[in-house]
Protein backbone atom coordinates (compact mmCIF):
# COMPACT_ATOMS: atom_id res chain seq x y z
CA UNK A 1 0.00 0.00 0.00
CA UNK A 2 3.13 2.19 0.97
CA UNK A 3 4.15 1.87 -2.96
CA UNK A 4 0.69 3.56 -4.16
CA UNK A 5 0.93 6.09 -2.01
CA UNK A 6 1.82 9.54 -2.76
CA UNK A 7 4.87 10.72 -0.45
CA UNK A 8 3.28 14.16 0.21
CA UNK A 9 0.10 12.44 1.33
CA UNK A 10 2.10 10.26 4.21
CA UNK A 11 3.63 13.49 5.21
CA UNK A 12 0.44 15.42 5.42
CA UNK A 13 -1.04 12.86 7.01
CA UNK A 14 1.54 12.75 9.69
CA UNK A 15 1.95 16.34 10.03
CA UNK A 16 -2.19 15.92 10.91
CA UNK A 17 -1.48 13.69 13.72
CA UNK A 18 0.59 16.88 15.62
CA UNK A 19 -2.72 18.28 16.15
CA UNK A 20 -3.42 15.37 18.46
CA UNK A 21 -0.96 16.90 20.80
CA UNK A 22 -2.23 20.41 21.00
CA UNK A 23 -5.38 18.24 22.03
CA UNK A 24 -3.57 16.85 25.24
CA UNK A 25 -2.00 20.13 26.05
CA UNK A 26 -5.25 21.91 26.34
CA UNK A 27 -6.64 19.09 28.14
CA UNK A 28 -3.85 18.94 30.54
CA UNK A 29 -3.89 23.03 30.89
CA UNK A 30 -7.56 22.70 32.00
CA UNK A 31 -7.16 19.94 34.43
CA UNK A 32 -4.31 21.96 36.02
CA UNK A 33 -6.39 24.92 36.13
CA UNK A 34 -9.18 22.98 38.07
CA UNK A 35 -6.95 21.55 39.82
CA UNK A 36 -5.64 25.22 41.41
CA UNK A 37 -9.07 26.55 41.75
CA UNK A 38 -9.78 23.58 43.85
CA UNK A 39 -6.79 24.04 45.95
CA UNK A 40 -7.02 27.45 46.10
CA UNK A 41 -10.26 29.59 44.57
CA UNK A 42 -9.23 33.08 45.83
CA UNK A 43 -6.69 32.84 42.80
CA UNK A 44 -9.35 32.33 40.23
CA UNK A 45 -9.03 35.27 37.88
CA UNK A 46 -4.79 34.68 37.84
CA UNK A 47 -5.35 31.55 36.95
CA UNK A 48 -7.61 32.29 34.54
CA UNK A 49 -5.59 34.53 32.55
CA UNK A 50 -2.68 31.62 32.47
CA UNK A 51 -4.78 28.48 31.36
CA UNK A 52 -6.57 30.51 28.81
CA UNK A 53 -2.41 31.81 27.39
CA UNK A 54 -1.44 27.87 27.69
CA UNK A 55 -4.54 26.78 25.84
CA UNK A 56 -4.15 29.55 22.93
CA UNK A 57 -0.45 28.46 22.35
CA UNK A 58 -1.30 24.92 22.22
CA UNK A 59 -3.89 25.83 20.04
CA UNK A 60 -1.25 27.73 17.74
CA UNK A 61 1.07 24.27 17.36
CA UNK A 62 -2.37 22.75 16.54
CA UNK A 63 -2.89 24.99 13.45
CA UNK A 64 0.65 25.19 12.35
CA UNK A 65 0.62 21.60 12.14
CA UNK A 66 -2.72 21.87 10.09
CA UNK A 67 -1.19 24.46 8.00
CA UNK A 68 2.18 22.41 7.39
CA UNK A 69 -0.28 19.58 6.20
CA UNK A 70 -2.54 21.56 3.90
CA UNK A 71 1.06 22.90 2.73
CA UNK A 72 2.25 19.19 1.84
CA UNK A 73 -1.02 17.92 0.63
CA UNK A 74 -0.84 20.99 -1.74
CA UNK A 75 2.81 19.98 -2.98
CA UNK A 76 1.66 16.28 -3.99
Amino acid sequence: ILKTMNSALLGAGLAAIGVIGGGIGIGLVGKGLLDALARNPQVSGKAMVYAILGMALAEATSIYALVIAFMLMNKG
